[in-house]
Order: structure tokens, then C-alpha cells, then sequence
């Protein structure tokens, strides 16, 4: 089985690039960050021609989230519960599995936060502390768990192309970065720290300054994988070819790969 995670910024853009790279790339499920539409205007039936069963959770100019998968969610929940929010930011599915076990998956698009001092930096913790709360819940119901999706959170110096440039600045700061050691706390994994990974691996690069021709980036988008499932994760990689499109995402997509079916 193979899980991906990818912010769009702007399905309305960036469609056709998704279905080319789904057709170039068939993973089991994929979680869509910054979709940017409200949701009478998801496109469904292209999502569905491409043979993906969808969930969404849209808003006009802003945020938004989606889940495709191969198979059909169940007990989908839209938001983290208990946690008054206007932003449209996570999507949860749960997945049946052929050995009759399932899969619950987690698609999120983590609050940027602005600046360190600022109210959408508080809301940013706000909000990270309701998730760590409801994910605890979710491992205890579901022990076979995925969360992925943009956490706007570059994890440790080594997910950064000038460290000393970023310390402290919004993504890298301690606070952001305790936040997500704090799910490593839960007992989740992140996929791509499971593995030898050459240098300089970024998933975001800025649209300025010829970031992604110098390679100066972050590595921001995870997929972050329970206690139960770690053993069974066998690869995950950042695919940088869709950066290269005309007129592309400023992120690119993450994909693991799990021995599950």
C-alpha cells in the first residue's frame, strides 16, 4: 500500500497535475492540503473518474483538505471535535484492509502561525494542542494510524537549508518543533526518519529568490505512523519532479510505502 501527502495550493490550478501524477503515480490514498475551494465546487466526478473514492472539506480562497483512496471511508470526521474552528484543516477516514484489520488516515493542514508572538502563532498552538488531545483518543480507538499532511513544522536543523537563517523564525521555532517531538510522544513515527536519507532533502521551496533552483527549501510535509504500523513502513520518499511543472505547487508530494493490503 502506498500513502502520499501533498498541498496543492490550489486544486482549482493544480487539477490536472494531480490527475497526471496519479495516473503516473497510483498510490492507495492521498491526502490534499490547501485545496482552496468551497464545497460545491470540488471536483468530484474527475476525482472519481480517475478511480478515487473522495472526501472533502473545502472553503472558499483558504485551507481546505481532501482524502482519495482506492477504497471507500468510513466514520469520516471533518475537523478536530471538541475544537471550535472556522478553518477547514483536517479530514479523517478509516479504511478496511483485505486481513480484516483497518487503517484510520489522518490528512491535515497544519496552522502556518505567521510569526512567533503573533495571534495566529497562538492560534497555531491552540490548535496543535487539541490535535495532540483528539490524537490520543484516535490511537486508543485505532492503533493503526497514519496522520499526514503540511505541519508547517521543519522538525530539526537537518530539514532546513540554512539553519542559522531560520532559528527561531516561524516553522523552526522551539515551541513548534516541541509540539512535534510531542507526537513522537504518542507513538508516532515519521516515515521518512525511518530510513537513510541523502542531504538536503526539502518538500517546500518559496516561489521567490529561485528557491527551488538552489535548492534552498524545508522539509515540512510529513507521514507520521503509529507504533503498530512502523514495522511495516518499507520506503518513503519526497517526489520533487511536479515542482518542476509550469506554474507549479510550492510543495511537493511525500509517498510511503507500507506492507499492508
Amino acid at each position: 500500500m502506498k500513502l502520499a501527502t501533498w498541498n496543492v495550493n490550489s486544486l482549482a490550478v493544480r487539477l490536472p497535475q494531480l490527475l497526471d501524477w496519479l495516473t503516473a503515480n497510483p498510490v492507495d490514498v492521498i491526502a490534499l492540503q490547501e485545496t482552496k475551494l468551497p464545497d460545491e465546487k470540488f471536483p468530484q466526478a474527475e476525482i472519481e473518474a480517475a478511480g478515487y473514492q473522495v472526501q472533502w472539506f473545502g472553503q472558499k480562497t483558504y485551507n481546505g483538505v481532501a482524502l482519495l483512496s482506492k477504497r471507500p471511508a468510513s466514520d469520516v470526521v471533518r475537523n478536530i471535535p471538541g475544537f471550535d474552528d472556522a478553518q477547514k484543516r483536517v479530514i479523517a477516514g478509516t479504511l478496511a484492509l483485505a486481513d480484516g484489520t483497518t487503517l484510520r488516515v489522518i490528512g491535515a493542514y497544519f496552522p502556518n502561525g505567521q510569526a512567533p508572538g503573533s495571534e495566529k502563532f497562538d492560534y497555531k498552538m491552540q490548535w496543535l494542542r487539541a490535535l495532540r488531545e483528539w490524537l490520543r483518543d484516535e490511537l486508543a480507538a485505532h492503533p493503526r494510524l497514519v496522520l499526514m499532511g503540511d505541519y508547517n513544522i521543519a522538525p530539526d536543523d537537518r530539514d532546513v537549508h540554512d539553519p542559522v537563517a531560520w532559528a527561531g523564525q516561524i516553522l523552526c521555532t522551539d515551541e513548534e518543533r516541541a509540539h512535534f517531538q510531542a507526537l513522537g510522544g504518542l507513538g508516532l513515527h515519521d516515515a521518512f526518519r525511518l530510513f537513510e536519507q541523502p542531504p538536503k532533502c526539502w518538500s517546500w521551496w518559496d516561489y521567490r529568490m529561485l528557491a527551488f533552483r538552489k535548492n534552498q527549501g524545508l522539509r515540512i510535509d510529513h507521514i507520521l505512523v503509529s507504533d503498530a504500523l512502523k514495522a511495516d513502513v518499507s520506503a518513503c520518499v519526497i517526489d520533487k519532479l511536479p515542482r518542476k511543472n509550469e506554474r507549479p505547487s510550492d510543495h511537493a508530494p511525500v509517498i510511503a510505502t507500507l506492507a499492508l493490503d
